[in-house]
C-alpha cells in the first residue's frame, strides 16, 4: 500500500481506524479515530496514543507473528465510561507488514448489561425482604408460637402482608414487561379522556376520603379524545392520582384537570393535558430526572409502607411513550408537585 493511499482509504471505514507500520509509527488515521484519541496522531510511536497494556499487547503480537488479535480498549469520554472491541488485522504496506488497528463501540451493550445486572439485584432485594420474613414465621409458627392463638394470628396477618406485597411486585413486573414489549405498536382505539378520568377518580375516591383527601376534577365538556389504549391509560391515571393521594398530606386536595392545546411545543401538534398536582411535601429537584427508573424511591421505607413497588411511574412512562406522549413533573420542597401528562389529540384518516 502506498503512502499516499492510506489516507483515503481509513476515510472509507465508519469505525475509528488506524494503520501502523512496521517501524510501530502510525502511518495514518481516519477523522472518527482522531476524533477518539486525539489529533496529531500520523507519525507518532502507537504506544503514545494507545497506552492500555491489553491494546499494545495485541499490537505487537500482531506485528511481531502477524497473527489477528482482539482485546477491549476502555475509556470515558467525559460523561461516561466507554467500551470498545479492539481488532489488529495484519495488512501489508510499502515498508512492509503492518497493523490495523479498528475500534468498535460497544458502549450500549456494556450500559444494556449493566441495567440487567441491576434489575436482577434489585429484584432480588425487593423480594428477600418479604421472603425472609415469610420464613421466620412460618419457623415460629411450627415451634414456639404452636400454640398461641394470639401470637397465630397476629403472624398470620403479618405474612398476609408480606405475601400481598410480594404479589405487587410479581403483579408490576409482568405489567411493566408486558408495556417494554408493546411500546413501539401505536395503539389505534379512540379514548375518552374525560370519561376515563371520570372512572378513575369514582374508583379512588372512597381511598382519599380514608386518607382525608379530596380529590377536584376539572374537565371541559368536550374536545379530551385521543388514539390510545383505554385500560392502559386508566393505569396511568390510577397510578398518578393514587401517588397524590397517599402523599398529599391528610385535610389537602388533590386537583385533576385536563384542556386542550391545540399547538403543544412537546408532541408537535393538538394535545390533550392532564395535569395532577397535590399539596404535598414536594420533591426535591435532584430527585426528578430519575424518578421514572425503575425501583427508585425518594423515600424507600415511607413508599414501602404505602405498598409501593418502585415500579409505578417507570410503568407510567413506557405507557406514555407508547402514546406518542410526554410526561413532565415539576415540584418545589414544601409546595406539592404537579404530573403532567401530555396526549397527542386523536388524528383521523
Amino acid at each position: 500500500m502506498e503512502p499516499s493511499q492510506v489516507q483515503p482509504l481509513l476515510q472509507a471505514f465508519p469505525l475509528p481506524v488506524l494503520l501502523i507500520g512496521p517501524d510501530e509509527l502510525i502511518l495514518g488515521a481516519n477523522d472518527p479515530a482522531q476524533a477518539f484519541l486525539g489529533k496529531g496522531l500520523t507519525g507518532r510511536h502507537f504506544i503514545a496514543a494507545l497506552r492500555q497494556p491489553t491494546v499494545l499487547d495485541a499490537v505487537e503480537a500482531c506485528l511481531r507473528k502477524g497473527t489477528p488479535g482482539k482485546t477491549r480498549y476502555l475509556g470515558s469520554d467525559g460523561a461516561q465510561d466507554t467500551s470498545f472491541d479492539v481488532t489488529c488485522t495484519s495488512v501489508p504496506t510499502a515498508a512492509g507488514p503492518g497493523v490495523l488497528v479498528s475500534f468498535e463501540d460497544t458502549t450500549h451493550l456494556q450500559q444494556a448489561d449493566q441495567m440487567r445486572r441491576d434489575f436482577v439485584a434489585n429484584v432480588s432485594h425487593e423480594l428477600r425482604t418479604p421472603l425472609t420474613s415469610l420464613m421466620g414465621f412460618i419457623e415460629t409458627l411450627r415451634g414456639p408460637a404452636r400454640n398461641d392463638p394470639v401470637a397465630i394470628d397476629r403472624f398470620l396477618g403479618i405474612m398476609q402482608s408480606e405475601s400481598a406485597r410480594m404479589e405487587r411486585l410479581v403483579r408490576d413486573l409482568l405489567s411493566l414487561s408486558r408495556v417494554e414489549g408493546q411500546e413501539r405498536v401505536r395503539p389505534t382505539e379512540t379514548v375518552e379522556i374525560g370519561q376515563c378520568l371520570q372512572s378513575v377518580v369514582h374508583a379512588l375516591r372512597p381511598v382519599a376520603t380514608d386518607k382525608d383527601v379530596t380529590i377536584d376534577l376539572v374537565l371541559p365538556e368536550t374536545g379530551l379524545t385521543v388514539n390510545g389504549a383505554s385500560d392502559q391509560l386508566v393505569q396511568v391515571f390510577t397510578n398518578l392520582i393514587e401517588n397524590a393521594v397517599n402523599y398529599g398530606g391528610a385535610g389537602n386536595s388533590v386537583e385533576v384537570a385536563a384542556h386542550v392545546s391545540e399547538n403543544a411545543p412537546s408532541v408537535r401538534g393538538p394535545a390533550v393535558i392532564v395535569t395532577v398536582t397535590d399539596q404535598g411535601p414536594g420533591i426535591d429537584q435532584v430527585h426528578i430526572p430519575r424518578l421514572t427508573e425503575r425501583f427508585y424511591r425518594v423515600d424507600s421505607h415511607r413508599s414501602r409502607e404505602m405498598g409501593g413497588t418502585g415500579l409505578g411511574l417507570a410503568i407510567v412512562k413506557h405507557i406514555i411513550n407508547r402514546h406518542r406522549g410526554r410526561l413532565r413533573i415539576s415540584s418545589e420542597l414544601g409546595k406539592g408537585s404537579e404530573f403532567r401528562v401530555i396526549l397527542p389529540r386523536e388524528t383521523r384518516g
